[in-house]
């Protein structure tokens, strides 16, 4: 019995997110599927990242209708009752006889024919059991911590230590909505283009070139196949646009290339190297951005093969992307406590490296999109404490400067800042959750 395009793609995208390191974001837009027609696409969407976002919510209700069955579920029965429980709680337009077969079918195609009868006595029963065919997603947003129920405990007792119980409840809620997708656009005439072919856009929240689709498809336009604009949160753009000008600039850890984009716009004439540790990844910086000041060269950010120094550094660390959980949902069931530590670890050691680029006189900008201080604060702290010659620079004078010359829209410059370092939350900004420092080596 054949199972819709829509669905056949989403369970096996869900399995790979399972028993690999993959990201939604990049499989749903890989060549394996380009051949989805857009309403399949977006379909397959949806159900990708609401069933990951959801992913311990479904889980509970699941379990709530199992009767009896093996202990645990093989990961294929597993996947196909979070799709059909998904359908079912949270889209009212999909029938509920659709969501159920197709889950079934799902199964026996995956060879798990014996699972089949489980399938199709969960699934019934959860859609039964539905009061007068509300959704969850209506009556779980109506429940006092319903979205933090959809991420793993740890995690939301880790931000309510560090934001407070209010924010850390706004954090979990944002993460559970779907972002807008943010655009750059530096020239006027691409928004008349865009217009003629349907796009709807919306002014940025923070920035004057930043604009948010609110209808459309804007991956479908000439002007983003050609690279002519660019998808890229405003939190990533302020951080680019954050770091300023230099005449020699070093991006350590490039990819995707959106702040390697920003610097190389903002700074023609300068002399742009960038990192990038895979060379696969550094395709995507060179597609990315066509400035012929620029130069990327693969290497370890821990281990930077150049000898020179360099008045500008940026270094966007790896990091948890705790900050990221409402675009790439996948991250937060991944994560786990001990991973903190090793990542601050590794950030450490390319920020010990980096500060040995920057000339006299020069400025470093280190930045994550991580919500946890152990990877922000804690590492910038610990290495002015041994890198003696550094000193921390207060964001707001550079706030300032963009809003003088037109670059950031929003006049609240307190909210984006703690202490002297950049910070935006998720809940309390409309974007990702970003932060940044500014280090500047004594002449």
């Amino acid at each position: 019995m054949p199972v819709s395009p829509a669905r056949r793609a989403a369970f096996k995208i869900l399995l790979r997110i399972d028993s690999t390191d993959a990201y939604a974001s990049e499989l749903l837009h890989s060549s394996a599927f380009a051949k989805l027609s857009p309403a399949d696409h977006g379909l397959a969407t949806e159900l990708v990242l609401g069933v990951l976002r959801w992913q311990s919510a479904l889980d509970a209700r699941i379990a709530e209708h199992r009767a009896r069955g093996p202990a645990k579920l093989d990961l294929e029965v597993l996947t196909a009752l979070r799709l059909g429980a998904y359908q079912l709680l949270f889209l009212d337009r999909v029938p509920a006889h659709a969501a159920v077969n197709d889950s079934v079918e799902l199964v026996k195609q995956a060879r798990k024919r014996s699972a089949a009868g489980i399938v199709n006595a969960v699934l019934r029963r959860i859609a039964a059991a539905r009061p007068g065919g509300a959704s969850f997603e209506k009556l779980g947003r109506g429940l006092a911590g319903c979205a933090g129920l959809s991420h793993p405990p740890w995690l939301v007792e880790r931000w309510a230590k560090h934001y407070g119980h209010a924010l850390a409840d706004a954090i979990c809620a944002y993460d559970q909505a779907t972002p807008k997708t943010a655009i750059r656009v530096e020239d006027p005439g691409v928004l008349e283009e865009l217009k003629r072919q349907a796009v709807r856009l919306g002014p940025g929240r923070l920035l004057a070139k930043a604009f948010v689709v609110e209808a459309g498809d804007i991956t479908a336009t000439g002007a983003f196949r050609e690279r002519r604009l660019f998808i890229q949160d405003e939190a990533s753009q302020l951080v680019a646009l954050l770091a300023g000008h230099g005449s020699s600039i070093l991006d350590c850890c490039s990819a995707p290339g959106g702040k390697t984009r920003i610097l190389a716009e903002g700074n023609p004439g300068a002399a742009i190297i960038a990192l990038e540790l895979h060379p696969r990844r550094g395709l995507l910086v060179k597609q990315l951005v066509r400035a012929r000041n620029l130069r990327v060269v693969a290497a370890d950010a821990r281990r930077i093969p150049l000898a020179r120094e360099f008045d500008l550094v940026l270094v966007d660390a790896p990091c948890s992307g705790t900050g990221t959980l409402a675009r790439n949902p996948e991250i937060k069931w991944r994560l786990r406590s001990e991973d903190i530590g090793r990542l601050q670890s590794y950030q450490l050691e390319i920020l010990e490296a980096a500060i040995e680029r920057v000339a006299p006189g020069g400025r470093l900008v280190y930045s994550t999109c991580s919500l946890e201080p152990e990877e922000n604060q804690a590492v910038i702290e610990r290495v002015v404490r041994t890198a003696g010659s550094f000193r921390v620079l207060d964001c707001r004078t550079e706030l300032e400067r963009l809003r003088l010359a037109g670059e950031l829209e929003t006049g609240d410059l307190d909210s984006l800042l703690s202490g002297p370092y950049f910070r935006t939350l998720p809940g309390r900004h409309a974007c990702d959750g970003f932060f940044a420092a500014i280090l500047e080596k004594q002449p």
